[in-house]
């Protein structure tokens, strides 16, 4: 065998083994899914192959002028991690190979003596760096095969850094995705035992634990702003607690607040306290979250401010629940004492109405709410007369039907007395004064039908002047003897009392000012007397209860069925 055949098959060999060689290497890298690995591989063994002794890798960091030093081998000036500015011109950054000495500014900046060689790392639309390879340790030139060698290596290198940039791109997007899996989970969870819940200091407790245990947060504090009083429903981990200057400062520093701005509120910094969240309700915000730092000390980001107010929202919303449901039963309640107090109220009025002996009479009360302030009633006294009252109690509800009831009981217990109208008025009055607020107080009217039926003795006080029209007339006489209201005053002058005659065909017409002052829809007029006495003229023909009816469906018509205040009638006519 010659030489000739000789050197030929050892280049062979060598090509052989260089091949197979970049094949073990690039299977190595290319199923290699972290870029660390792969430069680290690319370097030791190109250096390796051409007994380089220094060499570096530059990462490009997105700009074509700034590079990472991402690895280095040899002595040299830089430092792994250090950023380095390397003004190569945008057109060479499509060359594969690069000589120092075509960039001596550069070298230097590297520390790359002459003869030193960029590879360049890029894909089919990346520039991802270089590979940067000093003189051999011979000093010789690389030869064509190691150059090919070298880049055919650079390409394999570049495809698997892009591959494995793209691997731990989508490693930490399902890594995300998992968190917000798991964070939607726990909502979810959470969310099912909040509805279950109906005791606000349960809700706390359950918010507490998600704090403690999912966030990994020791210091917290749920503020919440219930009809304006605000105050802290749950916490943990807080040194003191804020003021009332303070819990107002939460709420108008913005909805996201990071506590190392500018802020007027020592307590947030003396408990820690790192992110403030606002929580809204029908775009009013009514709570405020703080939390401290995380246990991994690691700053808040989007997905971690966006899981705390989902948190907080949840506990709002079920708390607002609880307010909602709260305020219904307290309503039920409300609902059921007053359907109560009206069977009761009711019950106090005369039912039916009594008959007495030569008079037709008809009444009734219409009460603008289920209780009212207005009280009519006909008694019989121990000598065999009747008594008509009707009263007025300032305000409307409940207040006024008590007072009402009140007046009721006394009427009762002096109506078999033997003492004038006058006198027991003047005791009714004293009485109601003393024991009842100053802006309290009942127009009232009482008159006494003597045993015969002749006659008519009455006391007005302060009341609608009952109207008398005389058989034959249709022009009113006004009752209007008495004094002032009860309840306004001491009976510092007694009250006054008057008789009039009743004969056949006279009419007696009690009312109070739920009728008088009825408004028109707009509420622009009052229905007032004059329209009264003209409904009532024109009905006077007719019984009891069919001028009383008239009256009221006037009134109703008027005002379009709305009702503004109690009404009470009375009508009494002489047989």
């Amino acid at each position: 065998m010659d030489t000739k055949t000789s050197l030929s098959n050892t280049e062979e060999r060598q090509s052989r083994f260089e091949l197979r060689t970049l094949l073990e290497t690039s299977r190595m890298l290319i199923e290699s899914q972290e870029p660390d690995f792969v430069l680290n591989n690319l370097l030791l063994i190109t250096m390796g192959k051409l007994l380089v002794p220094k060499g570096m890798i530059l990462i490009n960091k997105g700009s074509n002028h700034f590079y990472l030093v991402s690895k280095i081998k040899g002595k040299s000036n830089l430092d792994e991690d250090d950023s380095v500015q390397l003004e190569f011109p945008e057109a060479e950054l499509d060359r594969t190979v690069l000589k120092a000495e075509e960039f001596p500014e550069i070298s230097k900046k590297l520390g790359l003596a002459e003869g030193s060689i960029f590879f360049n790392l890029r894909t089919t639309n990346h520039h991802l760096g270089f590979l940067c390879l000093g003189p051999k340790g011979n000093k010789q030139p690389l030869t064509a095969s190691e150059l090919e060698f070298i880049e055919s290596l650079t390409i394999i290198s570049s495809v698997a850094i892009a591959n494995s940039r793209m691997f731990q791109e989508l490693r930490l997007i399902n890594r995300k995705l998992d968190r917000k899996v798991h964070d939607l989970n726990t909502l979810l969870e959470l969310s099912k035992d909040f509805n279950l819940m109906v005791d606000r200091d349960e809700i706390a407790r359950t918010f507490k634990f998600a704090m403690l245990g999912q966030m990994l947060i020791r210091t917290f504090f749920f503020v919440l702003d219930i009809d304006g009083e605000k105050s802290i429903v749950s916490s943990s981990g807080l040194k003191e607690q804020p003021t009332d200057k303070e819990l107002n400062t939460l709420f108008e520093l913005e909805d996201v607040f990071y506590c190392d701005e500018e802020h007027d509120c020592p307590f947030l910094e003396k408990n820690g306290i790192k992110l403030l969240i606002a929580l809204r309700f029908q775009n009013e915000k009514i709570g405020v979250v703080g939390v401290g730092a995380p246990a991994n000390k690691e700053p808040y980001g989007k997905e971690q401010v966006n899981f705390l107010q989902s948190l907080g929202n949840l506990a709002l919303l079920t708390i607002q629940k609880t307010l909602l449901l709260e305020e219904r039963i307290e309503k039920q309640r409300m609902e059921e004492e007053l359907n109560l107090a009206k069977t009761i109220q009711q019950g106090l009025l005369p039912s039916p109405i009594p008959t007495i002996e030569g008079f037709d009479l008809e009444a009734t009360n219409i009460s603008s709410r289920q209780v009212g302030g207005d009280y009519f009633d006909v008694l019989e006294t121990p000598d065999n007369g009747h008594i008509l009252a009707i009263a007025d109690v300032t305000g409307k509800g409940v207040p006024a039907s008590l007072l009402m009831a009140n007046l009721q009981s006394m009427l009762h217990a002096l109506a078999p007395i033997d003492i004038t109208l006058a006198e027991a008025t003047g005791s009714i009055n004293d009485i109601i004064h003393k024991n009842t607020p100053a802006d309290k107080f009942i127009t009232f009217f009482w008159g006494k039908i003597s045993a015969d039926g002749k006659q008519f003795d009455y006391v007005n006080a302060g009341h609608n002047n009952p109207m008398l029209f005389k058989k034959g007339s249709k022009e009113p006489v006004e009752l209007d003897a008495g004094g002032v209201i009860l309840g306004a005053m001491p009976s510092m002058m007694p009250y006054d009392s008057a008789s009039i005659d009743l004969q056949a065909g006279d009419t007696l017409i009690f009312y109070t000012d739920g009728v008088t002052e009825a408004m028109n829809p707009e509420q622009t007029e009052e229905y007032e007397e004059e329209r009264l006495i003209q409904c009532i003229q024109s009905h006077l023909e007719k019984s009891s209860s069919e001028i009383m009816n008239a009256v009221i469906d006037d009134i109703m018509d008027f005002s379009d069925g709305i009702q503004y205040d109690d009404i009470t009638i009375l009508v009494l006519k002489v047989n």
